[in-house]
Order: C-alpha cells, then structure tokens, then sequence
C-alpha cells in the first residue's frame, strides 16, 4: 500500500504538459511514427510496432499516460509472460521468452523516457519493475576435430568455398559478409573494410543498411590464404564479392547463405550450429591461439574489449588456467 501511494503523490505536483491526458496507447503511436520513423531502421520499426500492438496496446493503450505506474507495468509484464503468445510454442507453450521480455521492456523504456522528456509523465514506470533475467545461450563451437571436417566439405563446393572460408577466417556476421563489395577489398593492404549489412525486410526485399554499431564500421587484416582467395575471385563479379548466383548484380542473401550452412553441416555430419556459431567458432580459436581480447575485439567489432572477454569467459578461464600451471611450473623450478 505504501508503493501505490507514492506511486500516486509523483503526480501530485508534477509540471505536467497538456498532452499528458492523452492515452498510452496515442503516445506510443506517436512517439514511433514522428521520434522512432526516422531514426531508426524499418525492420527495427516493424519491431517495436510489432511489440506495442500485439503485447501493450490490448492491455493498457486506453490508460492516460501520465497514470501508468510501474505496478501496472510490472503487471503487463507478468502478463505477457504467461500468455502472451498467441500460438502454441513447442518449447515455451504460450509463455514468452526472458529475452522477448526484456525486449519489449527495451522498447517501452525508451518510449517512456522520452514521455518524461517532453512533461507528459512525472517519471518513468518502467524503472522500478522487475525484468526477467537474461538467458545466456549456449554457444556450440566447432572444435579442431569438427572444423577440419567442415573445411574438407567446403572444398567439395565449389559455389560456397570462398564464401565459408571467408567467414571462417573472419567471423563476420551474417549480414556483413552478404554486404561486401569490392570497393572493400584492398589486395595490396591485404584488408577488408566493413561498411555496411545486408537485411531481408518484409516481402524478401534486400536493403543495405549501417553496421550493428559504430565499432562495427572496421577495417580488418587478412589471413594471407584469405587474402589471396579474395584476390583470385575477382573477376567473378564487379560490384558485390559474394554475388547471388542468379542474379550477380545482388548480393547473396542472408536465408540463402544460411540454408546452405545447414545443408553442408548435414553434409559433414556436424552438429546443427547457428550462423553466428561460425563467429564463436573463430573467436574462440582466436583467442586459444593467443590473438589478445583488445585486438579480437576490434576484429569482431565489439564495442569493447571487456564484452569480449565477458563473450568467451569460457575460454579465457581455460586460458587463465594454463597459463597460472605455467607460471607454478616455472616457479617450482626456480625453487627446487
């Protein structure tokens, strides 16, 4: 009781605007059609869209803004937790995940801010909720073992090789290989300079767009191999380094690149990994061949250092361990 009547006096004397007798759910249309429109990509848009519509909308889009609380925000969540999806999942049922959660959580908190921002609201509800913990995915790894059987099987196709041995070699995401040109390639420098992503919007259509994040713009040294491969392939295309085979003026597509990932994954008989596995596969291998956290990071294009180290605390622990029974050993040696 004491919670709801502080909740209830942060009103009391706030200097409110006029528009702060509008609806949540008008805010929140509001703030995505002339705040979120532009700054923002159009998938992320559809996103957010997505989340007010299918989760906030329903449940307290008719609520005056300026009286949403974080009780009730805290009781949205608990909500949308339980039975926030409207088709059976084979995992989850009709219970969202943490990470959808937290995602919309992501959203309105923003939305929020910017309510108080221009006096529509007191303070922000979203701040005093509770938000479910973040679910730490496994990370499946190829180990030297796997990896050499995954390379014996690109080398049988001929179509993918460069692609794969690339990605490998780089761990590039997903997007940004799709996304490379040749204006990227410096053969003489041995570098290749991410840009830009290549996103599948609604309808299949392709768009180039920015970089996850500002770090994610970066220019990075090549394996020698790699290097020379991409310097061999050329003449293959003139704009895109990995062309789509039926249409070269267009990048090869993410969902392409993808499928094929998990039929030469079948191929090999390797264990059905992500994508982005193919990233933690070569960070991993990275870092266990002595390349440091700092310059891996740069490479991978991690806003920092420490987020790499926090990524792969798998391997760092590994890698802490041997190194602490080489300092006893060499210790032990200098005692005896």
């Amino acid at each position: 009781m004491e919670k709801l009547r502080r909740e209830k006096e942060q009103y009391a004397d706030a200097d409110l605007c006029e528009g702060s007798n509008m609806t949540w759910g008008e805010w929140l249309d509001r703030w995505l059609e002339e705040i979120m429109a532009p700054a923002v990509r159009p998938t992320t848009l559809k996103n957010y869209r997505d989340y007010i519509n299918r989760y906030v909308t329903p449940r307290l889009g008719g609520k005056q803004i300026a009286k949403v609380t974080a009780r009730d925000v805290q009781k949205l969540y608990r909500e949308v937790q339980e039975h926030g999806r409207a088709e059976e999942h084979p995992v989850y049922g009709h219970r969202l995940s943490a990470a959808t959660v937290r995602s919309l959580h992501g959203v309105l908190h923003q939305a929020m801010d910017k309510a108080v921002e221009e006096r529509l609201i007191a303070k922000n509800p979203t701040e005093e909720v509770t938000i479910p913990k973040k679910e730490v995915r496994e990370k499946k790894i190829l180990n030297d073992e796997q990896l050499e059987r995954f390379m014996d099987t690109i080398r049988k196709d001929e179509a993918w090789f460069d692609f794969f041995y690339t990605e490998i070699t780089t761990g590039l995401r997903l997007g940004e290989i799709c996304g490379l040109m040749w204006q990227d390639f410096d053969a003489e420098k041995r570098t290749l300079s991410v840009r830009r992503t290549i996103h599948t919007e609604e309808g299949g259509e392709l768009t180039a767009g920015d970089t996850k994040t500002e770090q994610g713009r970066r220019t990075i040294m090549l394996p020698p191999s790699t290097a020379e491969l991409l310097r061999q392939r050329q003449h293959h295309s003139e704009q895109w380094i990995f062309p789509n085979l039926l249409h070269p003026d267009r990048p090869v597509t993410p969902g392409k690149a993808y499928a094929q990932l998990k039929k030469l994954l079948r191929e090999a008989d390797l264990p059905d990994i992500r994508f982005h596995d193919l990233r933690h596969t070569f960070a991993t291998h990275a870092l266990t061949s002595g390349v440091d956290a700092k310059t891996l990071s740069g490479i991978l294009g991690h806003t920092k250092a420490s987020f790499t180290l926090d990524t792969y605390t798998h391997v760092t622990g590994d890698m802490q361990k041997k190194a602490a029974e080489i300092v006893g050993s060499f210790m032990s040696k200098i005692a005896m």
